[in-house]
């Protein structure tokens, strides 16, 4: 299932520069509910470096493995940063299972995107509006809705299934698969070939149909 999650999406995130910190931190800034609190009880919109290493280091990843499910970059940051913004609230930055908890709650996070996605009728409809001006609007056309049915394939797995094509095709080593979904190592290769087995009957029950 080489590409499975989406065929245009690369394995790799998005850059990490300075500014999906700042976007974080005025998101911290404009809601009273997310300022770090401090020992005292007082509060500040200041992020403990710590965090601030934290999503430097791992954004890339967490930004990609949602991208691999929406296909769309603004989305797969807006999961990205709610994403860090809940590890924030309640978990120890410096703490070991911080990877897999991001990883994990990526993966969840863009897949329940998909499913209650309302605007995919209007993202539908707008590239019907383009067809007339892509240099192959058939072949275009075909791309989008294999894109299209891939997802809707997807999303219809179970839960725990779905992540762990999603993580697997979004670069994670069998380790990092391992360590995310709280399974043996080796475990993850007969788990993945069942996962990728029941993604194929989903796709050519979408093709049946």
């Amino acid at each position: 299932m080489a590409g499975a999650v989406t065929s245009e999406t690369p394995a790799a995130g998005p850059a990490v520069t300075l500014r999906p910190l700042a976007v974080l931190k005025k998101k911290m800034e404009a809601s009273t509910a997310m300022a770090a609190p401090s020992r005292d009880g007082a509060t500040s919109a200041a992020l403990p470096a710590a965090f601030e290493r934290l999503f430097v280091r791992e954004y890339a990843r967490v930004a990609g493995i949602a991208y691999r499910v929406l296909g769309d970059a603004a989305e797969a940051e807006d999961v990205a940063q709610d994403v860090f913004a809940s590890y924030y609230r309640s978990h120890d930055p410096e703490a070991s299972y911080a990877p897999a908890w991001l990883y994990k709650a990526a993966a969840h996070a863009a897949l329940n995107a998909v499913r209650g996605r309302k605007r995919r009728e209007r993202r539908d409809a707008i590239a019907a509006g383009q067809m007339a001006r892509v240099a192959d609007p058939e072949g275009e056309a075909i791309a989008s809705e294999e894109r299209a049915e891939v997802r809707a394939a997807l999303v219809r797995l179970p839960e725990r299934t779905a992540t762990l094509l999603v993580l697997r095709h979004s670069g994670l080593t069998y380790g990092e698969v391992a360590a995310t979904l709280g399974i043996a190592v080796d475990q993850v290769g007969t788990r993945l070939r069942r996962a990728q087995e029941a993604f194929k009957k989903e796709v050519l029950r979408d093709h049946a149909r």
